[in-house]
């Protein structure tokens, strides 16, 4: 049995986006509604709020060790040690919303969503390493979740509302996603499918928002493992680190535990059998 273990309780209002950083051997994450960037150090066991301003809805790891920051009004910047560069000063079709979750990609291009409003649709967008900015797919509701097959034939993409992650084929030279299909359905009463990761063995690692549990799937999309969660809102997990074989989780309902759960918003850990394999960098340097 997987016992998750809570390594940060600072019931956070909806923790999201956890991201190991290889070469300084931390954590990094976000809680979303708070506008709030953390690090934690498990070596020492130190955690500590490095960012407060404009709520964070993703970020990437540079090639350089720095930040790439998404965040509201489709506005990109760059944090390095408190140092903040802004890379795109804005979106205009993005004004009224915000970035959601975010990955690189192999050649350091970035995708990232932004939510839906009700007055305009949400969109998955990618941006290239030349700062050039790309609308990939429209018409979506919560773009979350995202991630890429180990022989890197297959781009996955969540859109949370939709209860679905698709699968596209991806072409690494360009950048394109083509051929998108239902890949994963959750069903009703199970959730709905928030952050995602792929491990080495290239299965599909899902949290489950108003779920309480963690899925894996094979790369077909078959379930082979839940675990469950003392917290009804799991968003993301992150592997790390030395070997990757390490598992972080966050979750979201810190400020309403009686109804969200005893664990709700902490960050967890969890130590596993299975490797994951260090997330892409970002390569984006128009600064």
């Amino acid at each position: 049995m997987i016992e998750p273990k809570i390594i940060v309780d600072s019931q956070h209002h909806n923790a999201e986006c956890p991201l190991w950083h290889p070469q300084q051997q931390c954590l990094y994450w976000t809680d979303i509604p708070e506008g709030k960037l953390f690090r934690y150090y498990p070596k020492t066991d130190v955690f500590s709020e490095i960012y407060y301003g404009e709520p964070v809805g993703g970020l990437t790891l540079q090639v350089d060790g720095s930040l790439l920051l998404f965040k509201t009004k489709g506005t990109i910047e760059r944090w390095e040690e408190g140092k903040i560069t802004t890379i795109v000063d804005e979106i205009p079709a993005e004004t009224h919303t915000r970035f959601n979750d975010a990955i690189a990609d192999p050649m350091g291009r970035v995708f990232s969503g932004t939510m839906a409003t009700p007055d305009d649709q949400g969109r998955l967008y990618r941006i290239d390493t030349d700062g050039s900015i790309h609308v990939m797919l429209e018409g979506l509701l919560v773009p979350n979740g995202m991630g890429f097959s180990p022989d890197l034939k297959y781009f996955y993409f969540t859109d949370s509302d939709a209860r679905t992650i698709y699968r596209f084929n991806y072409d690494k030279e360009t950048g394109n996603i083509t051929n998108g299909e239902h890949h994963i359905i959750t069903l009703p009463g199970e959730g709905v499918p928030d952050g995602m990761t792929v491990d080495a063995e290239g299965y599909i690692w899902s949290a489950r928002w108003d779920g309480g549990h963690l899925y894996r799937y094979t790369p077909n999309g078959s379930e082979v493992l839940r675990i469950p969660f003392p917290a009804l809102k799991v968003t993301c997990m992150a592997f790390g680190g030395s070997d990757y074989n390490e598992l972080y989780v966050s979750t979201a309902g810190g400020n309403d535990r009686s109804r969200e759960g005893t664990g709700a918003g902490a960050i967890f850990h969890l130590q596993i059998d299975v490797k994951g394999v260090p997330e892409y960098t970002s390569r984006i340097f128009n600064y």
